[in-house]
């Protein structure tokens, strides 16, 4: 899951971007709102941290923009305490929740989840697929009850296909979600962590669709899905 944090105080852009990379994030940073803007408006993200107090571009008009231009990702927006019409301006523009400054990062981590949970169709913080369960608070998985041992990509890849269980992913979107913006992408390496995944789940539950992607299905018969 790659994010995106909009927020001109350095600190806590980067107090928030350590607590996101520890939970197996990918995450790009901005500190104005014209960089942010323009991240937002040319990178795939899978949820938005914006800070709707900040220089060059105020966040209420960067979400706008987005929205005006059919960006859909779920958006954060952090608002000062004592501001409450801050709030309702970035709900109107089209925010999907926010949190109030200052505020505890768990908070937002929590706020983050659930806000891609709920944009790929889940509801609980445990995916399940056959015997494979993602425990996305804990940023862990496993199967049958074990817990895997997995290097960081071949969690992102695994969460990643889980959260949109069914789905044909493309290589290409599984790059642009797996690596932030100033990595030098590689497709070729999707196929080697594809390959390392299905030594560990099980070669079943990973399927290569063709010239199109791959897709994680779960055995005939299980009821795993959505709901998690």
């Amino acid at each position: 899951m790659r994010i995106l944090i909009v927020e001109d105080d350095k600190d806590l852009n980067r107090q928030l971007a350590e607590a996101l990379l520890e939970q197996g994030y990918v995450v790009d940073r901005a500190h104005d709102g014209e960089e942010g803007h323009f991240l937002g408006d040319t990178e795939p993200y899978d949820a938005v941290i914006l800070d709707i107090g900040l220089p060059e571009m105020d966040g209420v008009t960067v979400l706008e923009k987005w929205r005006a231009d059919g960006r859909a990702m779920p958006v954060l927006i952090l608002t000062a305490r004592d501001r409450w019409s801050d709030k309702v301006a970035g709900i109107d523009a089209g925010a999907d929740d926010y949190v109030t400054k200052p505020f505890h990062v768990e908070e937002v981590l929590a706020r983050i989840r659930a806000l891609i949970r709920r944009a790929s169709g889940h509801a609980s913080s445990e995916i399940t697929c056959g015997p494979v369960r993602l425990d996305t608070k804990a940023s862990k998985a496993s199967v049958d009850g074990t817990t895997l041992k997995l290097t960081s990509h071949e969690y992102r890849l695994l969460s990643y296909l889980m959260h949109h269980m069914g789905e044909v992913v493309s290589r290409t979107e599984l790059v642009e979600h797996m690596y932030d913006q100033d990595f030098d992408r590689d497709s070729n390496t999707i196929e080697v962590f594809v390959g390392r995944l299905r030594k560990k789940i099980g070669v079943e539950l990973i399927e290569t669709v063709r010239g199109l992607g791959y897709r994680m299905v779960a055995p005939e018969g299980d009821s795993s899905g959505k709901s998690g």
